[in-house]
Order: structure tokens, then C-alpha cells, then sequence
């Protein structure tokens, strides 16, 4: 069997809020991507979500809330800084880390004495969550490492029955998972780069930003070496060597998919090209999905054309860094 998503409809939403009540799951989207969603407050259901998604049990939640007088329920010792982030940039994609307050499960944190808690700016989170009146972690709704899903129709695959409810709220606005940044302590970090920048945030604090690093001491989602990955093999490769690697691949009788940008690719049946945006924000946007397209065609490779080294593409490059675990073609 496989769980159907249904519409946002005022009907939807309150069994949304009995599952999710009952201690189920309930799968929703945000302006980032879908979400996977237990109440926070109950680490019985938010062990569902590990097992669900097969995630590490000290991989910590970002806990999404609906309203900002929420955050001291959640977070303790809460600084300045916090609320001027709040200020600028929720409802919206930042995910700021705290000091958690002691009732908090482990299981939520990972185990850390922080909490990540976010706001979305999307209208179907932030009426479910209103309505919850508590917070809902919730991850992304796919395998643990897999590609985000960007579309109720993601989920559904990733998943089948084992949801209880899929809510369809159309396309993910932004189509990359959020900024986190942690600000628990006088060294201020951004742990994982995304749709809001360094520079935005260094403006709002008139402070500097480290860049958090795998090594870090603070866990936070997407810091792993391997994240948001096809199943299919996947590599970086330089524009200038683009061609030389199909034409080798497609001789040696291999099904490959390209993502570029603007590039003329000589058609063959045995490649499957995307051309995608120019514009970093739109090709952030569609890049899970496009993702998706290309590894449901069971290839052997996947190319991502290699994208510039630019402040603005940070956040993409981060997400196919990961997705490819590093592998660029040389």
C-alpha cells in the first residue's frame, strides 16, 4: 500500500493534528523542503522519525515552531543576537542553535546540550504548527543521506504506507534545506550554509560568522560527508572536461544523465542531459528534483557540471559537494 498525499484543506489539518498528537507522523512542507514531523515533546514519537528515515540516533532535529514567544519553552539563555536573527529573517529558512532547556529530550538533540529551532515562512507549516501550539521536529521527509524531497509526490516514494499522513502544499518555495546557525556561545558559526547567506546574517549582527566543519564540536543536519545523494553514482566535473567524460562514458556503452547549465550536449539515447538554471537561487531550487528525474532512469553515472567558486553558490555547492561525497572528475 502506499500513502496517498492529500490537499491542505481545514479537515486534513486536524487529523494531521490527531496523528501527530497520538505520537505518529506526519509529513509536511516547508519553504525548504518537506519535513518529517513528530511532536517534539514526545521522544517516543521522534524515535519514529529515526527509524523511519534509518537516521542516526545522535544526529540531531531542527524543532520548528509557530509563534516566537514559543522559543523560551524550547531554548534557555537565549542572546540578543537570536532575537535580531529572529527580527530579520522569520518565518523563514534559518534554523538558529541554542542552549536547550533541560526538559528537552535527548533524543531530539542528539545527545547536546543545544536545540536547533526554526520558523518556516510557508502557510501550511505555520498553520499546522499554529494549531499544534508545540513543536514538531522534523527532518526532511526522505531516507536517511537520500535526495530532499521538494514535492508531496518525493515523500510518497521515499516512504509508501509507513507515514501516516502526506500533506501536498505544492512546491517547495526554496528547494534547499535551511541555514542553520549557532549562535550558543561567543564564537557564532554557520553550520550549514543555505537559501540566506553569511553576508546577510554578518549585516544583521554587525559580527563575523565562522564557517562551521565536519569536525566541529556542535553536530548539527547536513554536516556529514555524504547527504542528499542519489543512489546513483554521482561526480562533480569541470565544464572544460564535460564533453571528454561523456563521449569515454557513452563509447564504454554506459547510460549516463548530465546537469548543466549551458552547455550544447550532442544528443545520444544513452544520454540524459538537463540543462539548468543560470541564476543559483532557481538552480537550487530545482536541483533535488532534477536529481530525482535523472536517478529514477537507473543510469550508471550521473554529471554535475562543476559550478563557480562564488559567494552566491555556496549553499548549491555544499548540497552537490555532499550529494557527490566529494567525487569530482579530474
Amino acid at each position: 500500500m502506499t500513502r496517498h498525499p492529500v490537499p491542505f484543506t481545514p479537515q486534513n489539518i486536524t487529523e494531521a493534528l490527531r496523528i501527530l498528537k497520538a505520537g505518529g507522523l506526519v509529513a509536511f512542507p516547508t519553504e525548504t523542503v518537506y519535513g518529517l514531523g513528530a511532536d517534539a515533546a514526545n521522544p517516543q514519537a521522534v524515535s519514529k522519525i529515526f527509524a523511519t528515515k534509518g537516521r542516526p540516533a545522535n544526529h540531531p532535529l531542527i524543532v520548528h515552531i509557530g509563534h516566537v514567544d514559543q522559543l523560551e519553552q524550547w531554548a534557555e539563555s537565549i542572546p540578543d543576537n537570536a532575537y535580531q536573527l529572529i527580527d530579520s529573517f522569520w518565518p523563514g529558512p534559518l534554523a538558529i542553535i541554542l542552549k536547550k532547556q533541560p526538559w528537552v529530550s535527548d533524543v531530539v538533540t542528539g545527545g547536546q546540550d543545544t536545540i536547533a529551532i526554526r520558523m518556516p515562512g510557508n502557510p501550511v507549516a505555520l498553520d499546522l504548527l499554529t494549531q499544534f501550539n508545540g513543536g514538531i521536529a522534523a527532518p526532511s521527509a526522505n531516507r536517511f543521506n537520500h535526495i530532499s524531497p521538494t514535492l508531496a509526490s518525493h515523500v510518497q516514494s521515499e516512504f509508501g504506507d509507513s507515514v501516516e499522513m502526506i500533506i501536498d502544499g505544492g512546491p517547495c518555495q526554496v528547494g534547499l534545506e535551511s541555514t542553520i546557525i549557532d549562535v550558543s556561545s561567543n564564537n557564532i558559526k554557520m553550520l550549514r550554509p543555505g537559501h540566506i547567506q553569511q553576508q546577510q546574517i554578518e549585516h544583521v549582527l554587525h559580527n563575523t560568522v565562522n564557517q562551521g566543519t565536519t569536525d566541529s564540536t556542535r553536530r548539527a543536519p547536513g554536516m556529514l560527508e555524504l547527504h542528499y545523494a542519489p543512489e546513483t553514482p554521482a561526480a562533480l566535473c569541470p565544464i572544460i572536461i564535460l564533453d571528454q567524460y561523456i563521449e569515454q562514458y557513452i563509447n564504454a556503452g554506459k547510460k549516463m544523465g548530465v546537469l548543466v547549465r549551458h552547455a550544447q550536449l550532442d544528443s545520444h539515447p544513452n544520454l540524459h542531459s538537463i540543462i539548468m538554471p543560470e541564476d543559483p537561487v532557481k538552480f537550487g531550487h530545482d536541483m533535488y528534483a532534477c536529481l530525482r528525474q535523472l536517478d529514477e532512469l537507473q543510469l550508471d553515472l550521473i554529471l554535475i557540471e562543476q559550478l563557480p567558486d562564488e559567494p552566491k553558490w555556496v549553499a548549491v555547492n555544499d548540497r552537490l559537494l555532499k550529494a557527490t561525497a566529494g567525487n569530482i572528475c579530474h
